[in-house]
């Protein structure tokens, strides 16, 4: 932010210079957003059109059928979408992660060609994490809903919140792994519905109450890097919670998203999704991913990325609990 209010100096435009355009002025209506100086407004002026820049180069270099534009993130820096919505993975994480239970074998020729969860009632709407990096805690209980309604046939929204305030491994608004959070619900003893202890989008006090628990987890298993494998496990079990880097969702409205990999490295993840199922679209295979961004984001809520490439790292942390 510094930088930028240094460019506006630079550009010998005084605070009461309000920078205005048609573009920057129906994202402003559009977002309900209103800066509290005329600095702060020509900051995000500037941040706006970089980031234009941004969403024009993946569109451009777009190697699926994926669309990118403004939306409610158009006025952010890279640094600030990364500490309000991102939870990045260390090397420590990835060596722990590796020592996990691995997941049986399947016959991958068996796989339907498509699956969607959704329709089967395993997936609850989509939800909002809000400006908290909570985004491992929704990967897991959207997996934990997913196993449990295919197991006993009732849908059950449980609470993000519980994880967030009571997990004591895992850092809250400040990050998580899923696969730290199945031992700490493990550890818990279940998970609540939603309803019995609602989001708040910010670190609290636990106030679990045990007696309201609705759902158990008995263990954990990372799948494999292989997506034929992937995809046998989602057609088998259901929906799985999976790490990726976010670099292409930022600016994603819509359409199977196929980066380049210098654009979206696999080796840097940095945020919590839930795999509900894959198709082929356009001649395009894609994986269908639940996030945490609210329904306006890309296609309701949901991100199609390419299948079968490790785009953005979409095979590399795959788990499930085991309800």
């Amino acid at each position: 932010m510094i930088a930028f209010v240094a460019l506006v100096a630079v550009l010998g435009l005084s605070q009461s210079a309000r920078l205005s355009s048609p573009h920057f002025e129906n994202f402003m209506m559009e977002h309900g957003r209103e800066y509290s100086t005329e600095v702060e407004h020509n900051v995000r002026y500037w941040t706006f059109y970089k980031n234009m820049a941004k969403w024009e180069l993946m569109a451009k270099t777009e190697q699926g059928t994926a669309t990118y534009g403004m939306n409610q993130f158009a006025d952010l820096t890279e640094e600030e979408f990364s500490a309000l919505y991102l939870s990045p993975v260390s090397a420590k994480d990835t060596f722990y992660f590796n020592m996990l239970p691995e997941a049986e074998k399947l016959d991958a020729s068996k796989a339907a060609d498509e699956v969607d969860w959704r329709a089967k009632n395993a997936v609850t709407g989509v939800k909002n994490q809000g400006q908290c990096g909570s985004c491992w805690a929704f990967s897991v209980t959207g997996n934990v809903e997913g196993r449990f309604a295919i197991k006993n046939g009732t849908l059950i929204s449980l609470s993000e919140q519980e994880l967030v305030d009571c997990d004591k491994v895992d850092q809250g608004c400040n990050g998580g792994l899923p696969y730290q959070a199945y031992d700490e619900i493990m550890r818990l003893g279940g998970l609540v519905k939603e309803e019995d202890y609602p989001y708040t989008g910010k670190d609290g006090k636990c106030t679990l109450d045990v007696s309201q628990i609705a759902v158990d987890v008995t263990g954990k298993e990372k799948v494999s890097t292989d997506e034929a494998q992937m995809a046998a496990y989602v057609a088998a079990n259901g929906p799985v919670s999976i790490g990726l880097n976010a670099a292409a969702m930022q600016f994603y409205t819509g359409g199977v998203s196929h980066p380049w990999s210098f654009m979206c490295s696999p080796a840097g993840i940095d945020h919590g999704v839930l795999i509900t199922g894959y198709g082929t679209e356009g001649g395009k295979d894609y994986w269908m991913i639940k996030n945490s961004w609210g329904t306006g984001w890309g296609e309701k809520g949901y991100y199609k990325l390419f299948r079968g490439a490790g785009c953005c790292g979409c095979n590399q942390m795959v788990t499930s609990a085991i309800v």
